[in-house]
C-alpha cells in the first residue's frame, strides 16, 4: 500500500532525512535547546550509539519519505537510572497535524514496556503548549519546572519535565 504511513525501525539510509528534520528544529524552534546544526557524521554516530545501546529509533515513512522520527535513551548515565528513559519525537514541519507524533509515541511506549522500563520522561519547552497537551493525552504529568535554564533566540527558556509511569 504505497500511500500508507508506516512506523518502522530506522535504518542507516534514513539518517540524512532524520538529520534534515532535526536541523530544521535546531534552526527554527525551541523544541531542542541547541544552536548548532548537526552534521551527517554526528547524526550517523548518534544512530550507531543508539543501536549499540539497544535503544530504538523509529521513523514514520510514507512514499519512501521520512516524515518524523522518535527515540528514547536512558534518562541519566548512572546505573540507578537504568529503568528511566527520556524520549524525543520530531515531525517534519510539513507533516504536523496528521497524527504522526501520536503513532510514534504509541510505539515508543509499547517498546519501553516490552523492554522493562519503569518510567518515561519528557523535557518540554514551557512555551510549547501543543507538546504539553500532546503528552498529557498519553498520561504524562508535569513533575518539575526549571525557570530560565535555556537561552535561545535572545530570550530565556523554561523547561518542564513530564513523566509517565509505564
Amino acid at each position: 500500500m504505497p500511500n500508507q504511513l508506516l512506523i518502522r525501525p530506522a535504518i542507516l539510509k534514513d539518517v540524512p532525512e532524520i538529520l534534515t528534520i532535526l536541523n530544521h528544529e535546531i534552526k527554527n524552534s525551541t523544541v531542542i535547546y541547541d544552536y548548532t546544526e548537526r552534521t551527517l557524521n554526528q547524526q550517523t554516530q548518534w544512530f550507531y550509539t543508539k543501536q549499540e545501546a539497544k535503544m530504538p529509533i523509529l521513523v514514520a515513512e510514507k512514499e519512501s519519505n521520512i516524515l518524523g522520527f522518535g527515540s528514547f535513551g536512558i534518562y541519566r548515565p548512572w546505573e540507578a537510572y537504568k529503568f528511566s528513559i527520556e524520549h524525543s519525537i520530531y515531525v517534519s514541519s510539513a507533516s504536523r497535524g496528521l497524527g504522526i507524533g501520536k503513532l510514534l509515541m504509541e510505539e515508543l511506549i509499547i517498546l519501553a514496556k516490552l523492554q522493562g522500563y519503569h518510567t518515561m520522561i519528557a523535557g518540554v519547552d514551557a512555551d510549547n503548549k501543543e507538546s504539553y497537551k500532546f503528552h498529557e493525552k498519553f498520561g504524562f504529568k508535569e513533575v518539575g519546572r526549571f525557570n530560565e535554564v535555556g537561552y535561545k533566540f535572545d530570550r530565556w527558556l523554561d523547561l518542564i519535565f513530564m513523566q509517565l509511569h509505564l
